[in-house]
């Protein structure tokens, strides 16, 4: 390690934050990687994509998140300095860690990611061990610092302590985004005591876990996690904004392998298209970026892809009906054929899209995604997984949720003047009255 590794800033640095009051940074190098050129582009990334179409004031930013998750793990190493198991040498890499968490996302992550093939993580993984501002800051405190925050991001650090407090089933990450979508949101589901979360953790070997007279926080914790899903992130508008954004995205790569010719050229797309995307290519686009060619394209010549953007951009979203998979088998291949007898094309214009979320599991090895639970230290020292103790957690506990819906534009449906027997089986199937 080098003199950075303890290098203090003359004075310490505070960012003004409506949820944590303040954020405060002591390290060189922490000061140094917001400043860089990567950690900055996440101020044109936002944290909740499309939400902002729902409630108007999610507005904030991946930036915001990242250095809210800092300045939670910052605080629980506060609380964990001096303990047993836990190691001050493992302070700035845990730091580093929380910060550059996030650093791999996209403009409008998932629906980019689902079209586009690309993967966030993959892309943090590339940020922070390429030839990138990021990495050669990194690389002040030593040639594999680098390699080390890139293995906590991916849970891979042999030190599972370190990975457990910026990811597992109670962690710096989740504690943030949670208030700080909520007060953005402003609604109440995701206020919980953090706290006094913060106060009863206590470091052990290969996880954090809870004094057991904080139960009743974590309980909170969860039930606030269980209710922002279902109501924030799963918001069926939000769905349907992001629905249309991927059918763009779709749409724009379809045209460009038709060879059709654009009016504005996609070329912050191309490498995209072509599936050789350089890290300078990645970084360059951003979401201000890929809303410029969503004004652009309106007019284009192509009617689905100018349609899609005019909807997106002015908030003229798909309508939505609950889709039962197992009620819908027979009248899926039939709506698909009404809608193209319509001249409407079903690729585009009917799209089913699921939501699901587990709000809290116990363990269970081997499987899929695997994840610790969160585990009580009681008054006699003995370890207790969460719900053995808690009958609120227990209710909910393995218990995972799974909704379907069908988006389809109501609009085109109704303003149709022709295909008039054709339109009505797609109201009577979607069972819309006219």
């Amino acid at each position: 390690m080098t003199d950075a590794y303890y290098k203090k800033l003359d004075e310490e640095k505070v960012f003004k934050d409506p949820v944590h009051r303040y954020i405060h940074v002591r390290d060189e190098l922490i000061w140094e990687l917001i400043g860089t050129r990567e950690f900055q582009r996440l101020r044109r990334v936002k944290q909740l994509g499309t939400t902002y179409i729902t409630f108007h004031g999610a507005e904030h930013t991946r930036f915001n998140h990242s250095l809210g998750v800092y300045e939670i793990t910052r605080r629980i190493l506060d609380v964990f300095e001096g303990r047993p198991h836990w190691d001050e040498k493992e302070r700035l890499l845990t730091l580093a860690a929380a910060l550059l968490h996030d650093i791999g996302h996209g403009p409008f992550s998932h629906a980019f990611e689902k079209i586009f093939g690309t993967d966030h993580e993959e892309w943090t993984r590339r940020i922070i061990l390429g030839d990138s501002e990021v990495n050669h800051t990194l690389r002040k405190v030593d040639d594999s610092f680098p390699q080390a925050v890139s293995e906590v991001i991916e849970k891979t650090y042999k030190n599972k302590l370190v990975t457990s407090i910026i990811s597992s089933q109670i962690d710096a990450d989740r504690m943030d985004y949670l208030l700080r979508d909520a007060y953005y949101t402003g609604v109440s589901y995701g206020h919980f005591d953090m706290e006094r979360i913060l106060r009863v953790m206590r470091p052990m070997e290969d996880q954090v876990v809870i004094k057991q007279s904080g139960m009743h926080a974590v309980e909170d914790y969860i039930m606030s996690r269980y209710q922002m899903y279902w109501q924030v992130y799963f918001h069926p508008v939000s769905r349907s904004a992001e629905v249309i954004i991927n059918k763009i995205f779709k749409r724009v790569k379809d045209l460009y392998q038709q060879g059709y010719e654009f009016k504005q050229k996609p070329n912050h797309f191309y490498s995209f298209f072509h599936e050789k995307v350089s890290l300078e290519d990645y970084l360059r686009l951003d979401e201000a970026i890929t809303l410029y060619y969503f004004e652009v394209w309106q007019d284009e010549d192509d009617r689905i892809l100018s349609d899609l953007c005019v909807r997106f951009l002015n908030r003229k979203l798909f309508k939505y009906v609950e889709f039962n998979p197992n009620q819908w088998m027979n009248d899926w291949p039939k709506l698909q054929q009404l809608f193209q007898q319509a001249g409407i094309d079903p690729e585009y214009y009917l799209v089913i899209d699921s939501s699901s979320d587990l709000p809290y599991d116990f363990y269970r090895p081997g499987e899929e995604g695997e994840r610790l639970p969160i585990h009580l230290v009681m008054p006699n020292g003995k370890i207790r997984e969460l719900s053995r103790e808690s009958d609120v957690v227990e209710a909910i506990s393995g218990k995972k949720r799974t909704d379907h819906k069908l988006y389809y534009p109501l609009d085109l449906l109704m303003n149709m003047k022709e295909h008039t027997e054709t339109k009505k089986e797609i109201l009577t199937i979607l069972n819309i009255q006219m």
